[in-house]
């Protein structure tokens, strides 16, 4: 396990992380590139991406409280094909935010032809929290458009690696090209999704994925009202 943890955490030889005095979160997005994402599905992911991050409804819920967020972002594949997009920045103004989603909307793919290795991914962004700003609340974001098909999965990432008060939530891009993403969102459900109110958002095709993201943003980013009752999964 130790040596597990090891090989995929070597992989993050980054600068120290910023510091934030009363960060209310440390938010991580994990953008899937394996091969089955083809050029045209990838823009429309980066594009929707940055157009969510700086939509009228997540600018307010970034900037719903002064204590600010944290974000980090990095695209994932195969079982070493990691790539940062966006180290932890903590956006703490309109112009920070704008920053970051400049930067993803400019990016390009690092990896185009590898597989789905989720496990790996999961431990990467384990990794990331490592040299996160200390903040009250840690999120996971894992989106893909299919299920894992390279080394271990979910269940031994979550044993070998740190997790302890980490949220994964799940964005599914349920496109149906491939016969194994028609059990993609039972998936999810049963093995990525992790921790307290952990949540799952449906994206009906790339062409939908800017929508689920802003959905998916809000509600994380968005202040919780105290005796609330728990928002039931988004199935679509």
């Amino acid at each position: 396990m130790r040596l597990l943890a090891s090989l995929v955490t070597a992989a993050i030889c980054l600068p120290p992380a910023v510091s934030a005095a009363g960060c209310r979160l440390a938010l991580v997005l994990a953008m899937d590139v394996s091969s089955s994402v083809d050029a045209a599905e990838d823009t429309l992911q980066r594009k929707g991406l940055a157009a969510a991050l700086i939509a009228d409804e997540v600018r307010q819920a970034f900037f719903a409280q002064d204590a600010p967020v944290a974000l980090a972002i990095y695209e994932w594949s195969g079982r070493y094909n990691q790539e940062i997009l966006v180290d932890w920045t903590l956006i703490d103004s309109q112009a920070a935010l704008l920053g970051v989603a400049e930067t993803v909307a400019g990016s390009q793919r690092s990896h185009n032809d590898f597989p789905t290795a989720m496990g790996y991914a999961l431990g990467y962004g384990a990794g990331l929290f490592d040299r996160a700003p200390q903040c009250l609340y840690r999120t996971l974001d894992m989106a893909g458009d299919g299920q894992n098909n390279e080394g271990f999965g979910p269940d031994l990432a979550y044993t070998s690696f740190d997790f302890n008060d980490i949220t994964v939530n799940g964005l599914v891009v349920n496109a149906a090209d491939f016969e194994a993403e028609t059990g993609l969102i039972a998936f999810y459900q049963a093995e990525v999704l992790r921790g307290p109110g952990a949540f799952l958002i449906v994206a009906n095709g790339f062409e939908d994925y800017e929508r689920a993201m802003r959905r998916k943003l809000e509600r994380e980013l968005t202040p919780p009202a105290i005796g609330a009752l728990p928002v039931p999964d988004d199935a679509g």
